[in-house]
């Protein structure tokens, strides 16, 4: 029997605010698009369990790609990028994906991400409504300061030790040590700066206070999962988020933290099957009619 793997690794070209990035994704499956953004500083290995997960893969075309700056995805090649602070923005981070999703020539797909990246799931479901068939934001909510501070990177620090140390304390004690320990492993070797400058994202321009009852959860659904040993989006910031949505739903995910698929996977794919088969659902009933 092959040991290959059906997961297949490639690279795409996305422009975003007239700057060209090469991107790189990984995919498997077939059916609905589902677009799957990893954690601030992280990068696409943290979804390895879903992209071979047969019982995902045979209804969804499972997408994890590593956003610019991070795993495989280099800075601009064509602009002096070195030149200045990395700061991840709300209207960049939108754009894109956005842009991503339409060069793959995406038909209407969910995205999922996870910490920095269910905040985006939420803006996305404001701005891009009647593009994206569902959101799923993992370990996200309307706010969520704090955290963009100088000693994620600092001369006197060891970068890489410092970001995977500080993700250690927001696992779940009963999650499988190999696991964390991989989680772990993925932040230490994140690039100076780039832990940081997602951080500004997640702390600083992401605000959706005031505005979540503009997101339409008719049009396009959102579904909020948050494990209940997060300390930096809690379930009740979370639940918070989802109460102010009309038709939102939300999920407290027991026995699991901050990184709930690549921590424990197990757990993970437990709640992720109840919300895939929903959307699943909506889908035939629209068939239907």
């Amino acid at each position: 029997m092959s040991k290959l793997s059906t997961v297949k690794g490639r690279y795409v070209y996305v422009n975003v605010q007239d700057v060209e990035y090469k991107v790189y994704f990984e995919e498997n499956g077939q059916g609905i698009p589902l677009v799957c953004q990893h954690t601030a500083g992280s990068d696409n290995r943290q979804w390895r369990g879903l992209l071979e997960d047969g019982n995902i893969t045979k209804n969804f075309r499972v997408i994890a790609y590593d956003l610019p700056r991070h795993g495989k995805s280099d800075p601009p090649h064509a602009v002096e990028w070195w030149k200045e602070e990395y700061k991840l923005t709300t209207q960049w981070f939108l754009q894109f994906v956005r842009s991503f999703c339409e060069e793959l020539e995406l038909e209407n797909p969910v995205f999922m991400g996870s910490s920095f990246g269910g905040n985006v799931a939420l803006q996305l479901a404001l701005e891009y409504p009647d593009y994206f068939r569902a959101t799923i934001p993992v370990e996200g909510a309307d706010y969520t300061p704090g955290y963009f501070v100088d000693w994620w990177n600092h001369p006197h620090t060891h970068g890489g030790e410092v970001c995977a140390s500080g993700t250690w304390g927001l696992m779940a004690p009963q999650s499988p040590e190999k696991d964390r320990r991989l989680t772990w492993w993925y932040y230490s070797q994140g690039a100076p700066g780039v832990f940081k400058g997602d951080l500004y994202f997640y702390s600083v321009d992401h605000d959706l206070r005031g505005k979540l009852h503009l997101i339409d959860a008719e049009k396009c659904p959102v579904y909020l999962m948050t494990g209940e040993y997060d300390y930096l989006s809690t379930p009740a910031d979370s639940k918070r988020t989802a109460d102010q949505i009309s038709g939102a739903k939300f999920v407290e995910m027991k026995g699991i933290g901050h990184f709930p698929m690549s921590e424990n996977y197990e757990v993970f794919v437990k709640y992720l099957e109840e919300v895939l088969q929903d959307i699943l659902m909506k889908e035939k009933t629209l068939v239907i009619k």
